[in-house]
Order: structure tokens, then sequence, then C-alpha cells
């Protein structure tokens, strides 16, 4: 079977985050009798151009997967002119309002099954962003019509949002993320009263840094918190540093830049709790890493991973202040039992809800076009 990605970015690029992670780690896993042709561009999120690539030409990335890195001349006809080629089984669209990744190959484009992946788009909070822009799209959709589409959506509560936008006659099939594989890592000495925090994320404002860090400044434990990740959004990074700026003396707040992928275990290494209360997640692929390396994780409850407390693999808060300062608290006041006990659930909790077999099923029916 063929399958025709298109998506803005994909590896070697990193900076966009969880869908260049989402799609590597498809074609890590579902490779059975499938055969991909990856479509994206030849820069990362910031425009820097990718190392050790070639543009305009099919190369291999994996046994079963083909890349085609394009640069931004003609792209909307070498995106067409590609797919004709190809003449794949399934194109798989990867998001919703890029006009050449998305909305191009949605409307001008010829394949046997159309899928598009929202990729946590339709999340209330994600279309809260450029809303008019969002609106008018998804209302020109709805009025040419979405049968001839099969939706994809990583789990139920996404499948909703989906019928929310576009009725309960819209074809949604689930089929969840697979996760990067991680070791279980060690983590310093827990000491009663001090806490090393970490977040990896891009920073902008569905991350929420800075809400942690207005609950970082109500907090009483010694706490080193570092941050890691690029900056998305200038003016609410500026925001940020105007809050670690003034931190009390018992915070340390420390942000480092962009994280390479492979070098997130070295880091995550260093730290005792995962945090990110992020505004919605459509999976979180950082939140899935951290717990299975054995990271307990802060989080919100707009994401896939929930009732953490109750599995004793972190917490889930509301989006204030007192919650956030409470969560860091539990942890910083914890002893080295009471923090192996956690991390230990961590890892238990990974790897009951990342359900690798089942998803291979689920995408077998996808790819197949069946509902």
């Amino acid at each position: 079977m063929k399958i025709f990605i298109t998506i803005p970015w994909f590896v070697p690029a990193f900076r966009a985050g969880g869908p260049i992670q989402s799609v590597a780690n498809l074609v890590a896993n579902y490779t059975e009798g499938v055969e991909y042709f990856i479509f994206c561009g030849n820069t990362d999120l910031n425009g820097e151009p990718l190392q050790g690539i070639t543009t305009g030409e099919w190369t291999n990335y994996n046994d079963c997967t083909k890349v085609w890195y394009a640069g931004k001349e003609n792209l909307s006809n070498s995106i067409c002119e590609q797919i004709e080629n190809i003449e794949p089984d399934v194109l798989f669209i990867i998001g919703l309002f890029n006009w050449h990744y998305n909305i191009v190959p949605m409307l001008f484009c010829k394949a046997g099954t159309k899928i598009i992946s929202v990729r946590g788009m339709l999340h209330p909070g994600a279309l809260s962003q450029k809303k008019w822009k969002k609106r008018f799209f998804l209302q020109m959709l709805k009025a040419r019509g979405t049968l001839q589409y099969i939706f994809h959506a990583t789990d139920a509560i996404e499948a909703a949002y989906i019928q929310q936008q576009f009725g309960k006659d819209a074809r949604v099939s689930v089929a969840g993320n697979f996760s990067k594989k991680m070791e279980v890592l060690a983590a310093p000495p827990k000491t009663p009263g001090k806490l090393n925090l970490i977040t990896i994320a891009l920073i902008s404002p569905m991350k929420n840094h800075l809400l942690v860090l207005e609950a970082l400044q109500h907090c009483t434990a010694s706490i080193n918190y570092n941050i890691y990740g690029p900056v998305k959004d200038e003016v609410y990074w500026q925001q940020c540093l105007l809050l670690i700026a003034a931190m009390p003396e018992n915070i340390t707040v420390q942000y480092h830049g962009e994280l390479l992928p492979d070098a997130v275990a070295k880091f995550l290494m260093q730290h005792h709790v995962f945090i990110m209360p992020s505004k919605s997640e459509n999976f979180g692929h950082a939140i899935a890493e951290a717990l299975a390396a054995g990271k307990p994780v802060i989080t919100s409850h707009n994401t896939p991973w929930n009732d953490l407390g109750n599995q004793m693999a972190g917490t889930n808060v509301g989006l204030t202040v007192p919650e956030i300062t409470t969560a860091i608290h539990f942890f910083a006041a914890q002893t080295q039992l009471e923090y192996e006990g956690f991390a230990a659930a961590a890892v238990q909790y990974a790897k009951t809800h990342l359900h690798t077999e089942a998803n291979k099923a689920a995408y077998h029916q996808l790819f197949l076009g069946k509902i």
C-alpha cells in the first residue's frame, strides 16, 4: 500500500514539535505491507535550512519510507505533481490550516483515500488562536462537503471535537500515536524541600510556561527549574523573562534554548519531575517520553495523560496558580523513598497507556478506509 504523507516539517526538523515526532514514530512502528512517501519542506520551523538532506528528489529514510524535501519555489505544483506521479492508495494529510501542505492536497489532489489528521487543531484552545482565519476555512470545508474525507483522531476526545465541527455523519477513525522508545532513567538524589523541574516544549501560550513561573513565585521550597525548547512566541517569552528576573532567592530558573531530540534522555536524567500544564495536547510526546523514562509529570486535564494522581505517576492540575503551586510543593516535600515510588509508577503508567500493538491494528483499519 502506497501512503503519501504531506507535512510542513519532518526529521531532521524538530522545532515544530509533536506532529514531526508522530510521523517519525508511525513510519518506525507501522511498517508491514506499506510504502511511505513523505513530502515536506527543506527548512525547520524557524526557516533555518535543514542539514544533511537533498532538496527536490526522493531520498531513503528507512526501509519503507522515502522523503522529498521541497524548496519554496512552485511548492503547490510540486506537491500535486509528486502525488500524481506516485499514485498513492492513501493521501495522509497532517494538519488542517497550512495552504501548501494541507489545503492544496485536500482540495486539488487525487488519491484512493484521503485522510485528514487534525493533530489537535480542533481543540478549543487551538482554535482560539487566529480564530477568524480558521473559522472561515472550516466553514468553507463544510460547505464543500466532508464525506469524501476520513478524519483521523488520536483518541475519543479528538473524535468528538471533529464531529462537533463537521457533524455526526463525519467519517472519523481513531488511531493513537506511537511513542518513542525510552529507557528508564536515573534521577538525582531526592531531598525533602528540594526539587529539580524540567519542561521540554515549544515556548508558546499553549504550553503555559508563564503559569508555571507564576506558581514558582509562591513556592517556599528550593526549586531548580530548567526550560528547554525553541521560542515560538517572542512576545510571550518576554513576559516569561520578566517573571524569571523577579524570582525569589529559593527559586532558580534557567533557559537553555532548543534541545535536539537525541539529547532529551541526557537532560531528563538530571531532573525529578516533568512539568507542562498545557492548555491542550493532542498527544504530548514529551509527556509520554518523560513518563516512560520514570519521571512523574505535572500536567493539565487537557491531555490524554489523565488520572496521574490516582496511579501515583504524577498529578493533573487545573490551570490556576494555587493548584500548580500545590503540586510543586507536593513533589518537593517527597523523600527519596516516596519519590522512587512515583518514578516506578510513572514507568508502569506509560507501559499501560502506550498501546503499540493496538495502534498497529488501528492504523491498519485507518489506511484501509474501514470505519
